[in-house]
Formats: C-alpha cells, sequence, structure tokens
C-alpha cells in the first residue's frame, strides 16, 4: 500500500505537534514521580515513546465517542445511544438549534473518562485544521507523520477517525426519557431526547463572556460610577443552575468537565399576572415608617422575620457560614425593598405632587422621579430641593433604609446599633444604585 503524495516539512512539522504533545503528557507524570521510583520512571518513558504511545490511543480511541447530543445528562445512569450531527438537518434561521453554531461550535466526547487525553490528542491544531479533521481527511502528510509504516499510519488513523461513529445501534434505555407524539392517523412517533451539548456549550461561553468579561466588569463600573461607556452590557435575571455529575462531571462528558458540571437555566415561563395592590403612599413620612407599604410587604415580614429568629439562633456563634447566611437574607430583604419601590414607580406619575403626600423631597425623588422633574419644570415644586443625581437622595433614602431594618430586627438578646446600621446602609446603596 502506498501513500498520496505529501510535503515532507509539513509532516515533518505534523509529527513535532504530536511529539510535543506525548512529551508533555510525559513530564506531567514524571514531575509526580520522587527519588525513588526510577522504575516507574523507565516505564513511563518505554511507554511515551511516539509509536508506543499512538498504539495505545488508537486502541482507548474506541472507549470514547465524539458527540454533539448526549444522554447521560437526561439521567447519569442510562446506557443508550448518543448522537454527532455535522450537518445541519435544519436551515431555518428562525429556530434555535445545533444547527445555528457555526464556525467554532465545540463538539462534545463521552465514554470512559481515562480516555479523554486522546480527545484532547485530536484536538491539536496544525495550520487551521485539529488532527481529527485531517484523519477524517486522510491527510497524507498526518500519516507520515505518524509512522515510517504506511499500514500502521492506516490502522491508526482509521481507528482515530472512527470517534465520531456510534459504538451502538440506535437504542434508547429505561432512564431515559421517551416522547410520545401524535400522528394525524392516530399513530405516534415514540421520541427519545437528547441532550444538545453542543449548543449548551455555546450558551456557557456566551454567558461566561457577557457576565465576566473585562468589557463588562467595566461596562458595570461606568454604569455605578454613571459615566458613560463604549459599550453595554448584558443581564441574565431570574437564571438558575443544574449541576451534572456531582464531584465528578468528567463522568458525564468532556465539555460538561469543562462547564464543572454548570448547566445554565434561563427562564421560559409566561408572566405572572398580579392585580394592582400597590398604592401611593400618601400618609406616611417615609415608606418605612409603620403602617407603610414596607411594613406591609409579605415578602419584606418574611424575610425580616426570618432573620431576626437566624440572629437570635446563632447569637453565640460567628463563622464565614453563618455571615454568609446573615448575608443572604440581608440581600433579600432588600430585593425585596427594591421589588415593592418598582411597583410604586410604575404608578402614573405626578402623585407625589398631591396635598396628601407626606414622603419627604428624597423619597418623592426616588418613588416618583418623573412626577417630581414635571413639577420642577413647571415650578410647582419649590420645596423639593434640587438633588445631584449619584449622592444626597440615593444616601438619604440608604440612611432610612438602615434605621428601618435595625429596628425591625433587633430583639432583647441581639441589639443592632451604628456599626450594623452602616452595614445595611452601604448594602442598599450599592443596589440602590445598580436600580436606578
Amino acid at each position: 500500500m502506498t501513500l498520496s503524495l505529501f510535503d515532507p516539512q509539513e509532516s515533518a512539522a505534523l509529527r513535532t505537534v504530536v511529539e510535543t504533545f506525548i512529551q508533555e503528557r510525559l513530564q506531567l507524570k514524571l514531575d509526580k514521580l520522587g527519588d525513588e521510583d526510577d522504575d516507574k520512571r523507565q516505564q513511563l518513558r518505554q511507554d511515551h515513546l511516539r509509536e508506543v504511545w499512538l498504539a495505545d490511543a488508537a486502541r482507548r480511541v474506541t472507549q470514547i465517542q465524539l458527540a454533539s447530543h448526549t444522554l447521560k445528562p437526561i439521567n447519569p445512569d442510562a446506557r443508550g445511544t448518543n448522537v454527532y450531527l455535522d450537518e445541519p438537518f435544519c436551515t431555518d434561521a428562525h429556530l434555535v438549534g445545533t444547527h445555528g453554531l457555526g464556525a467554532g461550535r465545540a463538539d462534545d466526547v463521552v465514554g470512559n473518562a481515562a480516555a479523554l487525553d486522546v480527545f484532547k490528542f485530536l484536538k491539536l491544531q496544525a495550520k487551521d485544521k485539529t488532527l481529527l479533521t485531517r484523519f477524517l481527511d486522510k491527510d497524507a502528510a498526518l500519516l507520515k507523520a505518524l509512522s515510517d509504516d504506511a499500514n500502521q499510519a492506516q490502522a491508526w488513523a482509521g481507528a482515530f477517525a472512527g470517534i465520531v461513529d456510534s459504538k451502538t445501534t440506535a437504542a434508547s434505555h429505561t432512564l431515559g426519557k421517551q416522547l410520545y407524539f401524535p400522528l394525524p392517523a392516530g399513530g405516534y412517533h415514540l421520541l427519545a431526547p437528547l441532550f444538545p451539548t453542543a449548543l449548551v456549550h455555546r450558551l456557557h461561553v456566551t454567558l461566561q463572556e457577557d457576565r465576566f468579561s473585562d468589557a463588562t466588569k467595566a461596562a458595570r463600573e461606568a454604569r455605578k460610577a454613571e459615566k458613560d461607556h463604549p459599550q453595554g452590557y448584558r443581564e441574565y435575571p431570574n437564571m438558575v443552575v443544574q449541576n451534572f455529575g456531582g464531584s465528578k462531571p468528567q463522568n458525564i462528558s468532556q465539555l460538561n468537565s469543562e462547564r464543572g458540571g454548570a448547566n445554565h437555566l434561563l427562564p421560559s415561563v409566561p408572566p405572572v399576572w398580579r392585580s394592582e395592590s400597590v398604592k401611593p403612599p400618601l400618609r406616611q413620612a417615609s415608606i418605612f415608617d409603620k403602617g407603610g407599604p414596607v411594613r406591609g410587604s409579605k415578602d419584606v415580614r418574611f424575610w425580616t422575620q426570618k432573620l431576626r429568629k437566624y440572629l437570635v439562633k446563632e447569637l453565640d456563634r460567628n463563622n464565614v457560614h453563618i455571615r454568609d447566611k446573615r448575608a443572604a437574607m440581608v440581600a433579600e430583604i432588600i430585593y425585596a425593598v427594591l421589588d415593592l419601590s418598582a411597583q410604586i414607580q410604575c404608578l402614573p406619575s405626578g402623585w407625589s405632587q398631591s396635598g396628601g403626600c407626606k414622603l419627604s423631597a428624597f423619597e418623592k425623588r426616588w418613588l416618583d422621579a418623573d412626577g417630581v422633574a414635571a413639577a420642577q419644570e413647571a415650578n410647582e415644586a419649590d420645596d423639593v430641593p434640587n438633588v445631584s443625581p449619584a449622592s444626597e437622595w440615593r444616601n438619604e433614602v440608604a440612611e432610612r433604609f438602615g434605621h428601618w431594618l435595625n429596628s425591625a430586627i433587633a430583639t432583647d438578646k441581639t441589639l443592632m446599633g451604628d456599626e450594623e446600621f452602616l452595614t445595611w446602609k452601604h448594602l442598599f446603596l450599592e443596589k440602590l444604585r445598580d436600580e436606578i
């Protein structure tokens, strides 16, 4: 058997890529050995000779499979078919699916986690092509780089290219899900849904970039400082994370391991109708006063009571877990207050300018900004100070929140003082800047 024509220089470069990868893996293992492990060191060197390692990798590649849709996220104990789709079966640009990922799509690998190093080998890049792509194309230069024995090189190449093939005939499993899809004639299709791991990974990468990139952090800081910024940033409210694989996410798949097992779920539910129960706070000097909307909120009462009981329960203890839980409850209280304020802000503007409104100028500015602005323009609110957007009115509101929370959670056993007041104030002020 003869190989196709190839560029000797390219083949030499590919052999260097292959040998460098193998030697790097060898060095990682050698670094873990002690001075007394000479026998192990010698065996490792023998196992990582190019043709020895390639022979072993070609054997182990049968233990893994390339996949774009996987079964284990449906149930980690399921033993059914995983699918690799590399051609767009759907061309509708308005439908979200794996077909829309285009270039740069990350394919997954399932199977024996101990053989995932073979996939890392196949993902090596050489002149903008992965080794796997070259194996699938039966690249002559790569075959020569593997071995001077043409037959041996062909056998290894065939084994590596087989990673895209299913290891079993199409089959579901008792632990997998099945859907009966009705047909017009009264029959049905029995569908076995799989997890779109390639699509999920693109979402994960996008979320990480949108939430934690340097550009996003700079844009958030600009917003807090009320400064212009050349780009905006995206927020993903009400998102939850589902974890696959526990402490061993690599047992689910390679990409699941890269995500640390995290699978982000975006809200896809219809809005919940809420009757308009919030009324303008006209008879209180502050919405934090007794009889005001804050103390009347069920959400606020729930979290303040929970925090008060927790502080009493953990009175004599103080560690990072307790502090984290306390901070989480305070955050829920702040969110409940801000949610209430947002509902008040959605009322028709101008209510704060009626004679029955007893709120301070600062809270009017917070809760009815449009009404206050319109009144100032019409010279109808001379009593409202020209508060700077970034400081005075927010600071005043945050102070009132701090005093109110101190009184709301204090007990005979857990007294709240200036230190706690300043903590609540600064936490609320930070969130208030984010909200407005």
